[in-house]
């Protein structure tokens, strides 16, 4: 049975040490084993109790950060997974795929750059097709940049297609072409932030993102309802991801979390359990048009 004070306590102890998020940055889309210290995704703390046993989930953005503490809470729960992910990301997805085969379940890697519409619509087709169907559409796959002097005046075109076709459009896409798969009992999660609610300056682009996410999540839910499809949606504060150091400023690390009442930033596999609990048709069978807030305590309301 899972200790989880004993979790808990390692969770906090990687993020509360004194100078435990040195200065750093990365080039974007930023690398798991590049970062110091590397994130707890549940590899040595998640046990399964097959809430999710038989079910396939195509999981974006989940070679790292919170997909991969998905892909592996979802693999541990008895679900077959897909990976979307960037092609330079692949050394992350490749750590993944061997953490699900050892819990003894299908991983299946579908790289590509979902900015594209086409590329998008052919990773869903692709997941399903290999893992034989589709019961769990999550879309997390997210871009930011943060690395800019001031708001609005600062605030490039191309920075904000990247920020835009990322985390709505690809959204939208990948949702649309995931129905011809969907059926009753299946569900949608898509992944909003607390910039929905409490918006940062220098992220006035995805922020604007979030809150449309969560409005879509709602549209959806009242759409796909009287199918039997779920469309709910997670809320995170800061959590010590790869997103952090590519796209934010090296001095910002030290500082990263610990405006949140717990004071300190979150770990990815402090994630899962949300996405475990909305994408289980027991437990969230009666739970749709939600947005779960796991952001160390701020409000999302």
């Amino acid at each position: 049975m899972t200790d989880l004070h004993a979790i808990n306590k390692a969770a906090e102890a990687k993020t509360m040490d004194e100078g435990a998020f040195p200065a750093q940055t990365q080039q974007p889309p930023g690398l798991t084993s590049e970062m110091t210290p590397l994130p707890d995704h549940g590899e040595e703390g998640w046990v399964g109790r097959d809430r999710l046993h038989g079910l396939k989930a195509l999981i974006t953005g989940g070679d790292s950060g919170i997909g991969r503490a998905v892909a592996i809470a979802y693999a541990r729960e008895g679900a077959d997974v897909a990976l979307s992910y960037l092609p330079e990301e692949e050394s992350d997805a490749q750590d993944v795929k061997k953490v699900v085969e050892e819990a003894g379940r299908t991983c299946v890697l579908v790289p590509g750059d979902i900015t594209e519409e086409a590329i998008a619509r052919k990773v869903v087709d692709d997941a399903a097709g290999q893992l034989g169907g589709l019961n769990i559409l999550v879309n997390n796959a997210g871009f930011q940049w943060a690395r800019r002097e001031g708001g609005l005046a600062d605030l490039k075109t191309e920075e904000m297609d990247r920020t835009f076709k990322t985390n709505l459009y690809a959204m939208f896409w990948m949702s649309q072409q995931a129905l011809q798969y969907l059926d009753k009992g299946d569900c949608i999660i898509n992944v909003s932030s607390i910039q929905a609610y409490d918006p940062s300056v220098d992220l006035i682009d995805y922020a604007a993102t979030k809150a449309a996410i969560n409005n879509c999540t709602v549209n959806l839910a009242a759409e796909l309802g009287p199918k039997g499809i779920r469309v709910n949606s997670v809320a995170p504060g800061p959590i010590w991801t790869p997103l952090q150091p590519a796209t934010k400023k090296a001095e910002d690390m030290p500082k990263f979390g610990l405006n949140t009442p717990l004071g300190r930033p979150g770990q990815p596999s402090e994630m899962a359990g949300a996405f475990v609990f909305l994408a289980s048709p027991l437990e969230a069978s009666y739970v749709s048009g939600t947005v779960l807030g796991v952001t160390g305590g701020r409000p999302v309301f």
